[in-house]
């Protein structure tokens, strides 16, 4: 039954691309005919047609049910957005911002802030070291965060937020930073970004210690930076930070090798810091972790960067599940981003990243090239780009 469906499906889908065709040929205005999506249906009624059918389905078909699945009417699918950085240090060393669509399997570059931006990923006298850029993904949005300048300090005095689902495709500045940090930790609980931790200008106590909330859900009217709970101490002002958001808390982890490990919950709704359950803490096998639904329920991921394994978190009994055993693709995992079922992970220095199915039995992997001479610096995952209708 499944095959004969799938095979009236295709049959149906290409009858309509031929009509499609032959009135595109007889039609004396093409760029009218462009907008037309299913002859003789209003386009609102064609739509509700087309809606369930997969995108990837649509694309094949014709320029204006391609154009439909771009448009902010049409339910959004999930694509990669990544900030890369070139693979030599330039004079500028400036991060630059793509988007892989699943569909067409294309990089696309997002439009550039309308300010220059020059953040420090790799400084020219310190090859072999790489400085933190803080980026999340809250309520649809990209948020970048906290960065380094060519001068080492902070490079952002307001994050700066892009909305993939707006026509007007440009960035936009979120509520001012109290004080601008940099290798801080950041994460996002719900609709909210918390910025914990990091640097200034020079090293500052109160400033190691602070945490800070902006709830993005809210009218851009009323952005602010609100004050939390500090932390216990100042330990966490440190590059080898996660910050993830996983069941109404923000949990943090200090990972730097297996010589020191720290972990702290941010309890959202009570306003005060918890301790890291011991069997979380415990396998939170490297600085590589994330937060992801799969149905109804929220997930934690973490990747071995050593062994290379994939790993679920247990709320229920404390512990985490392997989800993948060691895998050579794997070691190395710098950062994972998790989302509609996947969880990817940036490997090799950034040339690479590793997609796993973890909604599929057995889990299936594959590997996504970044473009030509970049490297992955983050990764998230969101809903494509829309295109103005």
């Amino acid at each position: 039954m499944a095959m004969a469906g799938a095979t009236s499906t295709t049959t149906a889908l290409k009858q309509i691309k031929n009509t499609n065709s032959n009135h595109k040929k007889s039609s004396p205005d093409n760029k009218n005919e462009e907008y037309i999506l299913l002859p003789g249906l209003p386009n609102h009624l064609a739509q509700l047609c087309l809606s369930p059918l997969h995108p990837a389905l649509l694309y094949t078909v014709c320029r204006s049910w391609r154009r439909l699945i771009y448009s902010p009417s049409f339910p959004p699918f999930f694509s990669l957005y990544a900030l890369l950085s070139p693979r030599s240090p330039r004079p500028s060393n400036s991060i630059e911002f793509f988007s892989l669509d699943p569909v067409s399997s294309t990089w696309t570059p997002l439009p550039s802030p309308s300010s220059p931006l020059h953040l420090l990923h790799r400084h020219p006298s310190f090859i072999s070291r790489t400085l933190p850029i803080q980026s999340v993904a809250v309520s649809g949005r990209l948020v970048l965060i906290a960065a380094t300048n060519p001068h080492f300090l902070p490079a952002l005095s307001h994050p700066l937020v892009f909305d993939p689902l707006s026509t007007s495709n440009r960035w936009f500045s979120g509520p001012p930073l109290p004080t601008p940090r940099r290798w801080c930790a950041a994460g996002s609980v719900g609709g909210a970004v918390y910025v914990a931790s990091g640097i200034g200008s020079c090293y500052q106590s109160d400033m190691a210690r602070s945490v800070e909330k902006w709830e993005v859900d809210k009218k851009d009217k009323e952005w602010i930076w609100e004050e939390m709970a500090a932390l216990k101490d100042g330990r966490f002002s440190r590059e080898a930070v996660e910050a993830v958001g996983y069941r109404g808390k923000l949990y943090m982890v200090n990972v730097k090798g297996k010589s020191f490990k720290q972990g702290g919950v941010y309890n959202v709704a009570k306003n005060r810091w918890e301790e890291m359950p011991e069997g979380m803490l415990a396998g939170w096998s490297g600085p590589v972790a994330a937060a992801t639904i799969l149905g109804q329920e929220e997930e934690m991921f973490v990747v071995d960067e050593e062994k290379g394994g994939v790993s679920k978190y247990d709320a229920d009994h404390d512990r985490w599940e392997k989800v993948v055993e060691s895998l050579e693709i794997l070691k190395g995992a710098e950062q994972i981003a998790a989302g509609r079922g996947r969880v990817c992970v940036v490997c090799g220095g950034g040339g690479r990243i590793v997609v796993v199915d973890v909604a599929a039995r057995p889990p299936r992997t594959w590997v996504v090239n970044p473009p030509p001479e970049m490297e992955v610096v983050s990764l998230h995952i969101l809903p494509r780009m829309s295109l103005p209708e």
